[in-house]
Order: C-alpha cells, then structure tokens, then sequence
C-alpha cells in the first residue's frame, strides 16, 4: 500500500512534457465525471482527457460539434473533484476557439477558472497556432491535437486516417512542428499511419499521445466508453475493449428487474425497522 510519504506529486504539463526526455509513456484516459475520475486516480494513470467526446458517449449527440462550453466546464468540474495527482486536460469544443485569438484565450481561461482544468486542448495544426500561442501566453498549457480531428472530420471527409499520401503526411509533419513551435506541451496523434507518428515523435521534443497512430508515440489515450465496453453504437478499429460493461449494465438492470417483479427485492435486510413499542402504539391508534 502506498503511504503518505510515497504519494505521488500532482502532474504538471511540465512533468508530462518531461516523462517524453525520461522515455515514461504518458497513460491518458478520458472521463466525464467523479466516479470514473477516482477510478482512474486509484489506478494511478498520468492523465485524464475531459473530451467533448462526452458529446457522444454520454450526452448521446451524433457528433462532438453540439458541445457547449457550459457543457465542457461542468463535467470538468466533476471530474477535478476526483483527482489528486492525475492531470486533467480539457477540451475547448467547436467553434469556442476558432473566430479568434481574444475569443481562445477567453475560453480557455474559463476552462481554467470555472472549470479547474490543469491544461485545455484543442484540435488543428497550423492554422491554430497562433491561438496556441495566445493561449500559452496568458499562461494556459496547451495540449495540441493533430491528424483526424473530430471536430472538423467533414471537412477531412469523415473520419479517416490522415497523412498516407506524401502531401499530407508532410501536411501532418508540418503541423506537428508548428504547434511545438506555438508552445504546446504535448500532442495528441490520431488515425494517422503509425510510421509517420514514429516520425513525428522522433523530430519533436514535446511528448506525442497517440490514438490510433501506433506503439512509437510517447504515450496513448483511449475514450473510456470504447475501454469498458459501455458506449455501443459502434467500437473504432484503433480501441481496444478491457471489458464489456454495456452488457454488465444490461445484466444487472434486468436481475433487478425481475426480483422487483417476483418479490424478491428487497428483503429485510434493505430496509430499516421501528420498535415493537412504537408499532403498537401506532397500530392502536389506528
């Protein structure tokens, strides 16, 4: 058991920035709320991601695009309450940082202040950079986000892996290089071939988190509804399930279920008594 003396330090961006020098994967999961924030605060993860994928997974949109700045600041809230040492990262959602550098940097700080977040992200290579900058600037650590990004992946054409022909890849090179420029700490890879991520994780000094991009990058981070098996409209190629907690959830409800409707549930030790004295003299009265 881990004593009080053995306690880790809370992580930092700078301590995420060093594990790449110190050759530690960065472990990254997402989470919505308390519960799954103290979950991964026993298990001892470096880092928790407070996506906009909660968009999906737990407020049941078709997409990231309808999730609100009011939505990002509550359930980062949550989850800062069930954290120590992790460090949380939270998204900046759709069109919260796009218009402008003032309109980034404003949203960003509410992240910060209302929300707790020790980090913010947001999606887009070079065209984001200077937004990166300005964040970074009013002392706001920035976790970039490159190759699919969700957000715009209609643009992208849906969602597909990004930088297989030699214009993008170089594309992807190229936004890589510029957001480490802009000041980010850290980066996060998705769908993009795991050859070009064991590139870019070679050129840059900031760690690169990958998410369907390969074993070379410095570190991975997965939805938690693809990892426990609870989000089920469809798994991507690139998660890996550690367990099946859709059809736990799907067990247990329909168990509870059926003892309510035979009788079985619940039973005197689920409830509470009075005593024999008070009965009597409530059912005399009566």
């Amino acid at each position: 058991m881990t004593t009080a003396a053995e306690k880790r330090a809370k992580l930092t961006a700078p301590a995420i920035r060093q594990m790449k020098a110190e050759g530690t994967p960065v472990v990254m999961v997402t989470a919505y709320d308390y519960p799954t924030a103290r979950a991964v605060e026993a298990a001892q993860l470096e880092a928790i991601l407070v996506g906009d994928s909660l968009g999906m997974v737990v407020l049941g949109y078709e997409s990231t695009v309808p999730v609100t700045m009011d939505d990002m600041i509550h359930h980062t809230r949550a989850v800062m309450r069930g954290v120590e040492t992790v460090h949380v990262v939270a998204d900046l959602p759709f069109m919260s940082y796009q218009i402008s550098e003032t309109q980034a940097v404003e949203n960003a700080g509410r992240l910060m202040k209302e929300g707790g977040a020790d980090a913010v992200k947001l999606e887009g290579g070079r065209t984001m950079a200077t937004k990166i900058a300005a964040i970074v600037s009013a002392g706001i650590p920035v976790m970039a986000h490159i190759g699919l990004t969700p957000q715009t992946a209609s643009a992208l054409g849906g969602f597909k892996v990004q930088g297989r022909s030699l214009e993008a890849a170089k594309g992807v090179i190229d936004d890589a290089l510029a957001v480490e420029a802009a000041g980010a700490y850290s980066v996060v890879l998705e769908a993009v071939p795991r050859q070009l991520a064991k590139i870019i994780t070679s050129r840059l000094s900031i760690p690169t988190i990958g998410i369907g991009a390969g074993i070379e990058c410095d570190g991975q981070v997965l939805v938690n509804g693809d990892l426990l098996g609870a989000y089920d409209r469809f798994t991507p190629r690139f998660a890996k399930r550690y367990a099946e907690l859709q059809t736990v959830m799907q067990d247990a409800f329909r168990s509870f279920a059926d003892e309510v409707r035979s009788g079985a549930f619940p039973t005197k030790e689920h409830g509470f008594a009075i005593s024999r004295d008070v009965l009597e003299q409530l059912e005399g009265g009566m």
